[in-house]
C-alpha cells in the first residue's frame, strides 16, 4: 500500500485508473458479514492518502483546478446573455431566434453527455476533460468571427461548444467523490458548485464590460478561450486519477466492476430518489435557463417603459447597466445560496435523514413567489424587482450542491458518471434546452396580437417569464417525493459498495441444448416440446 504514495498518474487514455477484476457486486457475503455497518469506515486524511495515493493538499488543489474550469464553463455560457441585445441587433433576429442560441447549445450538450458519462465510468477522466476543454476553447474563439449574414453558423458553433461542457460536467463531480468522504465531500462539492453562480455572474459582467471597453460585442466571446487553454494546462499538470469508489469501501471488500451501459440505465431508472431528484433539478434548470438568458433583456425593457433608459434602436449599441447588476446579483446570491443550503442541510441531517431533499424542496417552493413578485413589480419599481430577484435566486441556489450530493450517495461509484449524464439529459431536455426558446416563442406570439410598442415588448416577455414560477413549484413537489425514498436508496447503495448486495439480474430464460456436437444456450421459446 505504501507504494501508492508516490504513484504517478500514468493511466493511458483508453484504460481504467482503478484495477477491478471482480464480478459485479463482488462475492456473496460470508455468514455473519451482513452485521457489518453499511457505511464507509471513518477515515482521516492519512487513511485517504493511503487509499487514493494523493496527498490531502494535492486533493484540495485538484478541487481548485476543477472549480476554475467549472467557473470558465459557466462564464462562457452566459457571456452570450450579457451581450444578447447587441447580438439581436447585429444579426437582425427576434426573441424566438435569440432563445434558439441557448437551446442549440444545451441540446448539443445534452446529447453528448451520455457519451462522456459512459466513457467517464470506464476510462481516464483527466484526459477526457483535457480534450473536451481544448476543443471547446477553439470553437468558442472561432464563433467570434462569424459575419452578420451567417447567423446559422453562430448556432452551429454554439452547438459544438456543448462538446467541451459535456466532457467536463459529467466527470468532474465523480473525481471529487473519489477523493473525499462524508462532510468533507459535501464541503468540497459546495466549493465546486460555487463556480456555477459565480461563473454565470462573471459571464454577464465580462460580456457587458469587455463590449464597452472594446466597442464591439465580438470581443466578449474571445476572453474565455484564452483562459480555457490555461485550464487545459492545469488539468494536465495537476489533476490525478483516483481509484473509483475506493474511499467508500471497507478494506476487505473487493472493488466494483463496471456493468453494461444498459444495466446501468436499468438500475438508475429503478432508483426513485435519483429519478425524482433529477426531475426536481430539471425544474431548477428550466427556471435558471430562462432567467439567465432573458433577465437582462427584461430589465432593459422595463427601464425603457419607465423612461429610465433610451430604447435600443437598430444600428445602435445597446447601453444598459442591467447585465452588470444582474451578474453581480447572480454571483452574490449564488455564494449565499449554495453555502446556506449546504450548511442548513448538514445541520438538519443530525436529526432528520431526509434533510437534503426537504431543503431542496423548501428552496424551490420558496423561490417561486419571489420570482413572480419580481416580474409583477418591474413596471412600477426596478429596485423592488432587484430585491425580489435577490431573494428568489438565493432560495433557488440552495439546490446546486445538495442535488449533486444526493446523486453521489444514492448511486454506486461505477455508475456515477452515467448518472450525471442521465441527469444532465433529463434536466436539459425538459429544462433549459427548451425554456429560453419557449419563453421567446411565447413572447413573440403574444406580441403578434398587440400593437407594436415598447410596452408590448415588455408585457409579452413579462407574461412569458411568469411560467418560471409555476415550474419552480412543480420542482419543489418532486423533491418532496424524493424525501419519501431517500433513506432506503441511500442504504441500498451503501450495502452494494460493501459487497453485501448485488445487482438483481433478469431471469435467465435460456436452457442448454446439444447443437452441432456441443452444448449451447438457447431461448426456451425456441425449443419445440
Amino acid at each position: 500500500m505504501s507504494a501508492l504514495l508516490g504513484q504517478p498518474d500514468t493511466a493511458p487514455f483508453l484504460s481504467q485508473a482503478d484495477d477491478t477484476g471482480e464480478g459485479v457486486g463482488g462475492p456473496a457475503p460470508a455468514p455473519g458479514q451482513t452485521a457489518r455497518l453499511a457505511g464507509p469506515e471513518p477515515r482521516d486524511a492519512e487513511g485517504l492518502q493511503l487509499i487514493t495515493g494523493i496527498a490531502p493538499r494535492h486533493a484540495t488543489l485538484i478541487v481548485g483546478v476543477l472549480c476554475y474550469v467549472n467557473l470558465l464553463n459557466y462564464m462562457d455560457r452566459f457571456t452570450v446573455a450579457g451581450v444578447l441585445p447587441d447580438i439581436e441587433q447585429f444579426f437582425g433576429i427576434g426573441d424566438s431566434s435569440s432563445g434558439l442560441i441557448q437551446t442549440v447549445f444545451i441540446s448539443s450538450y445534452m446529447v453528448l453527455a451520455p457519451v462522456f458519462g459512459y466513457l467517464g465510468d470506464r476510462y481516464n477522466r483527466k484526459y477526457l476533460m483535457c480534450g473536451g476543454i481544448a476543443f471547446w476553447s477553439l470553437v468558442t474563439l472561432g464563433s467570434s468571427f462569424i459575419p452578420r449574414e451567417r447567423f446559422w453558423l453562430l448556432l452551429f458553433t454554439r452547438g459544438l461548444v456543448g462538446v467541451g461542457e459535456a466532457s467536463y460536467s459529467t466527470i468532474a463531480p465523480t473525481l471529487i467523490a473519489d477523493l473525499f468522504v462524508a462532510d468533507k465531500r459535501s464541503r468540497m462539492l459546495s466549493i465546486f458548485y460555487f463556480a456555477i453562480p459565480v461563473g454565470s455572474g462573471l459571464g454577464y459582467i465580462a460580456g457587458s464590460k469587455v463590449k464597452d471597453v472594446a466597442g464591439d460585442w465580438h470581443w466578449a466571446l474571445r476572453v474565455t478561450p484564452g483562459l480555457g487553454m490555461i485550464a487545459v494546462l492545469l488539468l494536465f499538470l495537476v489533476v490525478r486519477e483516483p481509484p473509483r469508489g475506493a474511499v467508500e469501501r471497507h478494506s476487505d471488500t473487493p472493488p466494483l466492476s463496471p456493468t453494461s451501459w444498459w444495466a446501468d440505465l436499468r438500475a438508475l431508472v429503478r432508483n426513485p430518489s435519483f429519478v425524482l431528484s433529477s426531475l426536481g433539478f430539471t425544474a431548477v434548470a428550466f427556471v435558471t435557463g430562462s432567467l439567465a438568458l432573458w433577465a437582462p433583456a427584461f430589465l432593459l425593457r422595463a427601464r425603457v417603459v419607465l423612461g429610465e433608459t433610451p430604447p435600443c434602436l437598430p444600428g445602435d449599441s445597446c447601453s444598459s447597466s442591467d447585465s452588470l447588476i444582474f451578474g453581480l446579483i447572480t454571483c452574490v446570491t449564488g455564494i449565499l445560496g449554495v453555502a446556506s443550503g449546504v450548511e442548513i442541510s448538514r445541520y438538519l441531517r443530525r436529526t432528520n435523514p431526509r434533510a437534503d431533499p426537504l431543503v431542496c424542496a423548501a428552496g424551490l417552493l420558496g423561490s417561486a413567489p419571489f420570482l413572480f413578485l419580481a416580474l409583477a413589480c418591474a413596471q412600477d419599481s426596478i429596485i423592488l424587482t432587484y430585491v425580489f430577484i435577490f431573494i428568489g435566486e438565493i432560495l433557488l441556489s440552495m439546490n446546486w450542491a445538495i442535488v449533486a450530493d444526493i446523486l453521489l450517495y444514492v448511486v454506486i461509484p461505477t455508475r456515477r458518471s452515467t448518472a450525471e449524464a442521465f441527469q444532465i439529459v433529463l434536466s436539459h431536455l425538459l429544462g433549459d434546452a427548451g425554456s429560453p426558446y419557449l419563453i421567446g416563442l411565447i413572447s413573440d406570439r403574444l406580441r403578434r396580437d398587440w400593437p407594436p410598442s415598447f410596452l408590448s415588448q415588455f408585457r409579452a416577455l413579462q407574461f412569458s417569464l411568469m411560467l418560471c414560477a409555476f415550474v419552480g413549484a412543480l420542482g419543489g413537489a418532486a423533491f418532496l417525493g424524493t424525501a419519501m425514498y431517500i433513506e432506503g436508496d441511500r442504504k441500498r447503495a451503501q450495502l452494494h459498495v460493501q459487497g453485501l448486495v448485488r445487482d438483481v439480474s433478469p431471469p435467465d430464460d435460456r436452457i442448454v441444448v446439444p447443437q452441432r456436437g456441443r452444448s449451447t444456450k438457447v431461448p426456451v421459446s425456441s425449443v419445440l416440446i
